[in-house]
């Protein structure tokens, strides 16, 4: 079986988070059209960063003449000098720029503005910074900081098969695995395979000279409502620990669609139709069971590194793959992998970073529901601390944000000749009368910028996404 068939294996990946620790803010005003051909989760930033971790070693290659080992790569000056801290003479002009603009009746009768200077934390603006509003999805940067601190960013979840409680029984069990996929070449990109997971079950059953069995399929790990409090709706499955493809039935990757009423025995069913095809004979139809205690794996298949999940999750704005990490997040707190667990669970470990909460909640982690709420002051202060050398685990935050322009759901957002084109990386932020864009870019100056605003009550969204776009250009263009 080919390796892109069989997925992710359990070999150890090389910790290249931890190399670039030292850089963890360069690499962000990197050429727009590069990012544009790399995509977001293997981009020419991140090459360029592999780059220069292995300008480090001072070892490898045929060079090893008597007068001692070859030199190190030198570093593009250029590039990462431009980021070194610098004098914050722009707060006037800022201040000049942004205020007219926030006044803008698009944004309706309520916002929030944060503009600092990531290198040495100075606010460079604020308007009702520390105001607690609705972030609609731009509270997805909250989530997976909670995720990447709790977890770390090359955590990977395990969906598995153990042997059942009675003769010729097996379980398939997830484990909240978002990138999970039923595709022999999932459209998404890698992740857990149920393909390969049938083919080394299937394997494992006839090396122990069995041919047919019953299906149950345990999807325990997740307790409380399966259902989102906004209820069915096209924008999110109902969450459970075994979900394929995101409960969708064709091949789209984000974006709304209808959805599975119940993604967990539906994947089991797929699962059973991929043994048979392999050769194992299932009885009956798959049905709820619990994997007996201890039982060891048959076999097991591993999701898309936690980094990965990150950065597709708020590249594209995905709901589902939010929902996951912010019970993932509970599990490890040991709490309930629950709306209410991972509610607890994210507010404490967002807590153990030093970043005020104050008026926050978090009702649930993809924005969708109402009640959530957090000031623009913690969302920058969270894009400061992912950009922080000493918090290299929460670097995907800043490496997975869409470029505007260019990638997910700012491909299409301050296009062309706009200021921000290519420059700003930044979290939407969109519901009904609510709007936000949080991110990051590199100013005229060569300062690292993290910028947020929040908008309530807003009239209409197409008017509200242009006011946004307008302050992101404004931050990106004022020296």
């Amino acid at each position: 079986m080919c390796d892109r068939e069989r997925g992710w294996s359990e070999v150890p990946l090389v910790k290249t988070w931890q190399l670039i620790a030292g850089s963890a803010v360069a690499g962000l005003a990197l050429s727009a059209a590069m990012v544009a051909t790399a995509g977001p989760w293997d981009s020419g930033q991140r090459k360029a960063e592999r780059d220069r971790a292995a300008s480090w070693s001072r070892t490898g290659g045929a060079d090893h003449a008597a007068g001692g080992l070859p030199q190190a790569a030198p570093i593009a000056p250029g590039v990462l000098g431009g980021l070194a801290p610098r004098p914050n003479t722009g707060a006037a002009a800022l201040a000049g720029t942004l205020t007219p603009l926030l006044a803008d009746p698009a944004l309706g009768t309520a916002r929030g503005a944060s503009v600092i200077d990531v290198a040495t934390g100075q606010v460079l603006y604020e308007s009702g910074a520390g105001d607690a509003m609705t972030p609609a999805s731009t509270i997805k940067i909250a989530t997976a900081s909670a995720a990447l601190a709790a977890l770390g960013p090359e955590h990977r979840i395990r969906t598995t098969v153990t042997a059942g409680a009675g003769p010729g029984e097996i379980v398939l069990v997830g484990g909240g695995d978002p990138s999970l996929t039923a595709k022999k070449k999932s459209p998404a990109g890698s992740g857990g395979s149920l393909v390969a997971l049938a083919a080394d079950t299937a394997q494992a059953l006839k090396a122990a000279g069995t041919d047919t069995v019953t299906l149950g399929y345990d999807d325990s790990l997740y307790t409380g409502p399966v259902l989102h409090p906004i209820g069915r709706d096209e924008n999110i499955a109902p969450v459970t620990a075994l979900t394929a493809d995101e409960g969708r039935p064709d091949d789209s990757t984000s974006g709304p669609v209808e959805r599975s009423g119940d993604p967990s025995k539906d994947t089991a069913r797929s699962f059973a139709a991929l043994l048979r095809d392999r050769g194992i004979k299932v009885g009956g139809e798959p049905a709820k069971a619990k994997a007996p205690a201890g039982a060891q794996p048959l076999a097991t298949t591993l999701s898309t590194p936690l980094a990965g999940l990150v950065e597709r999750m708020l590249t594209n704005s995905d709901n589902d793959i939010a929902e996951a990490l912010a019970r993932q997040t509970a599990l490890a707190a040991g709490r309930p992998a629950s709306f209410e667990g991972a509610e607890k669970a994210v507010s404490e470990k967002l807590a153990s970073l030093g970043v005020d909460l104050t008026g926050t909640r978090f009702a649930d982690g993809s924005g969708l529901n109402r009640a959530d709420r957090l000031s623009t002051r913690l969302l920058t202060a969270l894009l400061a601390k992912a950009a922080d050398p000493r918090h290299p685990e929460l670097r995907p935050v800043l490496t997975g944000l869409p470029v505007a322009g260019f990638t997910g759901t700012l491909r299409a957002r301050n296009t062309g000749d706009s200021p921000a084109a290519g420059l700003v990386r930044a979290k939407t932020g969109t519901l009904t009368v609510a709007n936000g864009l949080a991110g990051t870019v590199v100013d005229p100056s060569g300062r690292l910028l993290a910028f947020a605003f929040l908008a309530a009550n807003t009239p209409d969204r197409t008017a509200a996404e242009k006011s946004l776009d307008k302050l992101a250009a404004a931050v990106a263009a004022t020296p």
